[in-house]
């Protein structure tokens, strides 16, 4: 199947508003790189890439498609619900627990949470987060 690419978030959320629906097999979306603070990594060259597929008009949640590639980086979390799609991790809460996240896993962020990732498979998830 051919990559598909999704629509600028304004089209997309005027094309929802209109049809009341978007759907696009995940595999196949094509992801936009994103800057990582090279502070963030801990080891490797991991890069990240991402597609928002909605904003809130105040821009404080978004609902996107995001991918890091094997590596380790740290980062301060946005209250977030996530659904693994591929690869796999682990993710390790600064003062808490470790998660090992593979296809399917459900994940909850709270707002503020310091966190570790490791991953070992590049790893797609499907988000909402929110402040």
């Amino acid at each position: 199947m051919p990559e598909i690419l999704v629509p600028e978030s304004a089209d997309l959320a005027r094309m929802v508003t209109a049809a009341g629906v978007f759907a696009v097999p995940v595999d196949d979306v094509r992801l936009s790189p994103d800057e990582l603070d090279p502070a963030q990594v801990l080891a490797g060259s991991p890069q990240v890439s991402s597609v928002e597929l909605w904003s809130s008009p105040d821009g404080s949640q978004s609902r996107g498609i995001w991918e890091i590639t094997p590596g380790t980086v740290t980062d301060v979390e946005r209250d977030e619900i996530f659904v693994v799609l591929s690869g796999r991790a682990t993710v390790e809460v600064e003062g808490g627990v470790s998660i090992d996240l593979v296809p399917g896993s459900v994940c909850l962020l709270a707002d503020g949470a310091k966190t570790t990732w490791i991953v070992h498979e590049t790893l797609r998830k499907v988000y909402h987060s929110m402040p």
